[in-house]
Formats: structure tokens, C-alpha cells, sequence
């Protein structure tokens, strides 16, 4: 019997004596979930330096799938009172120790208090196996990050907030178009994840023929990696750089295989995602109720970004006189990542506080 199988077998026994177990106590409270114990590193090992501006703190919290995550809380330095409070995450395949991090960082020193997560299944959070993605479960992290600072002693919960940066800016378009909580929402360099695995860059791709063919390489690679009892992962940011690489992965590699913005837990930086992990963004789509979102979305894009085509037409879906559309001049995509002198926090910052009321 291969290991998969056997773990299959053990799996389902411990369900159904976990099972039987609740059934016989009606006081087990199966609608709570158990927050799993992480590893997580308290030395600062993030690519940026820290700021004498905020305190700064491990918290974990649960999604309503059960999956723990692991997140830096920001918060100003001798801030009295509840506060507004943002969720911040991204990019697809980065780590809260890289962009999203600096933004919370950053935005702590202008007054929020702030998380930066990791995602279901990857950096420091829960969550097995490791590595893949999920439309809904990417999304759903940011609505258990509102959950989280809801209930927060020092957050006020009718101020807050999101941002989502490369493919969690469109996730938290997403989050936003189906939890009201949410005040405000920041989609920085975004990504439509769904449209880029459905239909190629530029839409390149966008026909039958090509997604099948995806979709056959990937449900082939199921059957592999169920076949092993392990994961093929299909690579992080490419390494060596190819002499003929376009300019946007030379971005990347700048950004992620540099000490610039380099983490070991960072997929981008390493070995990436699961091959499969892909394959229910082609099924899937996250933008299709954006122009119902009733609360406040700031797009914010570079001039010179190869992913700006996902942000415009984001933003052409958006509704109502509190959605804004920000280009940045001569900023390409990784620019908006860590780059002090192009990343509007000003800009974003009195955003947040305008309509976070």
C-alpha cells in the first residue's frame, strides 16, 4: 500500500471516530475550529528595515475553512484610543516579510493599525499541502482578517480597511464585493489572477484550445503527484535570468532573487507554487460583482507596469463617485512593490481616511 493511500486510510478513520466522538456529546462545539500551533520567527527577518515609528507583533487568527494564519501587527507608537485598522497582503507568491510587510509598515506610521499575512498555505501559515492557491480561499483570507480586527481592542470596526498588492489586489477587490465591512479597499500593481491562468498575458490565450491544453498538462500532474504522495512545484521567479527574458521578468527577478526582496519562504523566491495550483483559476473568475461594490476602491498602477491593462479595466468595472483610478508615473510593476520614492502612501493613507468613516 503506497503512502498516499495509507495516509487516505488514517485520515478517514480519525474522521470518523472524530465524528462519532462530537455526535455522542452535543456540548462539542463543532463550529469551532482549533488554531493550529505555528512556528513562527520572532527575530525581524523581513527585506526591509524596522521602523522606530511602530510596535510590531506576531497574531494568528482562523479563516472560516479552519486554516490558521500567521501575521505582523503594526501599530503606531504610543497610539491611545481605537484606531482605523487595514489587512494587507500580496503579491501572488510573496511572504508578509517582503511588499506587503513595508505597506503595513509604512501605513502604521501614518496612523493605521495594520496586518500584513501570509495566505492559506504558505510563509508562516497554516494550512497543508503547501503551496497552493485558491480563488475562494484567497479571498476568504482577507474577510478572516476583517474578522480578526473586528474584534480587536484597539481597532475601531467601523474603520477598516484593505490592500491587496500584484494578485491580492484582485482578491481584495474580490473580498470587497462580498463583505461590507470592508470601508475601503486598495488594489496596488494588481493582478486579475483568474483572467492571467484563464486567457495568457494579454489575453494571448483566450481560447478553448490553449485552456484544454492547460488544463490537460495540470490534471496529468494530479495524477503524478497523487501516484508519489508529493507536490511537483512549477518554480518560482526563473533562475539563471534568460539572455532573451522580457523586461517585466527581469523585474521580478530584480525584485525576488535579489537581497533587494529576496525570503526564503517566499515561493517567488524559491521554488514557487504548486504545477496544479492554477488550474481552478481557469474555472473561476473574481471581478464579476466589482461594479456592486457600494464602499470606496483606490487602483493604483504604474505607467510603465506590464500588468497596468489589469487595473484599467478593473477599474472601468467599478461604480460611483468614491472609486479612483491612480497611475503612477514612470513606475513599472515591481516599482510599487518597495520603492519609497514611486509607492503613493501619502496618497493612499488620506484615501483610507476619507472614506473610512
Amino acid at each position: 500500500m503506497n503512502k498516499v493511500l495509507i495516509s487516505t486510510v488514517l485520515c478517514a478513520v480519525t474522521f470518523t471516530v472524530a465524528t462519532s466522538k462530537n455526535m455522542d456529546n452535543p456540548n462539542t462545539n463543532t463550529s469551532l475550529a482549533p488554531i493550529e500551533h505555528l512556528q513562527l520567527t520572532q527575530e525581524w527577518d523581513k527585506t526591509f528595515p524596522k521602523s522606530e515609528k511602530v510596535d510590531h507583533y506576531k497574531v494568528t487568527f482562523v479563516n472560516r475553512y479552519g486554516i490558521t494564519l500567521a501575521a505582523d501587527l503594526y501599530k503606531p507608537k504610543d497610539a491611545e484610543g481605537k484606531l482605523p485598522a487595514i489587512a494587507i497582503s500580496g503579491p501572488f507568491g510573496a511572504v508578509k516579510e517582503q511588499a506587503s510587510g513595508l505597506y503595513a509598515q509604512q501605513l502604521a506610521e501614518r496612523g493605521f493599525l495594520t496586518i500584513a499575512f501570509d495566505p492559506s498555505f504558505s510563509g508562516e501559515s497554516g494550512g497543508m499541502p503547501r503551496r497552493v492557491a485558491s480563488p475562494d480561499i484567497n479571498t476568504e483570507d482577507f474577510s478572516a482578517a476583517v474578522d480578526f480586527l473586528s474584534v480587536h481592542p484597539d481597532v475601531d470596526a467601523d474603520r477598516i480597511g484593505i490592500v491587496g498588492i500584484c494578485g491580492f489586489g484582485g482578491f481584495a477587490i474580490s473580498a470587497a464585493a462580498n463583505d461590507t465591512r470592508i470601508k475601503a479597499t486598495v488594489a496596488s500593481t494588481m493582478y486579475d489572477m483568474c483572467r492571467v491562468s484563464a486567457n495568457g498575458y494579454y489575453d494571448s490565450a483566450n481560447n478553448a484550445d490553449a485552456r484544454y491544453k492547460a488544463k490537460v498538462a495540470m490534471n496529468n500532474q494530479r495524477t503524478e503527484d497523487y501516484r508519489t504522495g508529493s507536490y511537483a512545484r512549477a518554480g518560482g521567479v526563473v533562475d539563471p535570468l534568460p539572455a532573451d527574458a522580457p523586461q517585466f521578468v527581469r523585474d521580478y527577478y530584480a525584485y525576488y532573487k535579489t537581497p533587494r526582496g529576496y525570503h526564503a519562504r517566499s515561493g517567488n523566491s524559491t521554488d514557487g507554487w504548486n504545477v496544479s495550483s492554477a488550474l481552478p483559476f481557469i474555472n473561476f473568475t473574481l471581478l464579476d460583482r466589482a461594479g456592486e461594490i457600494r464602499n470606496a476602491v483606490l487602483v493604483v498602477h504604474g505607467e510603465n507596469a506590464h500588468s497596468l491593462y489589469f487595473g484599467e479595466s478593473a477599474f472601468k468595472k467599478l461604480q460611483g463617485d468614491n472609486k479612483q483610478l491612480l497611475i503612477v508615473a514612470d513606475a513599472n510593476h515591481c516599482d510599487l512593490y518597495d520603492n519609497l520614492d514611486k509607492i503613493p502612501f501619502d496618497e493612499i493613507a488620506s484615501f483610507l481616511n476619507n472614506y473610512m468613516k
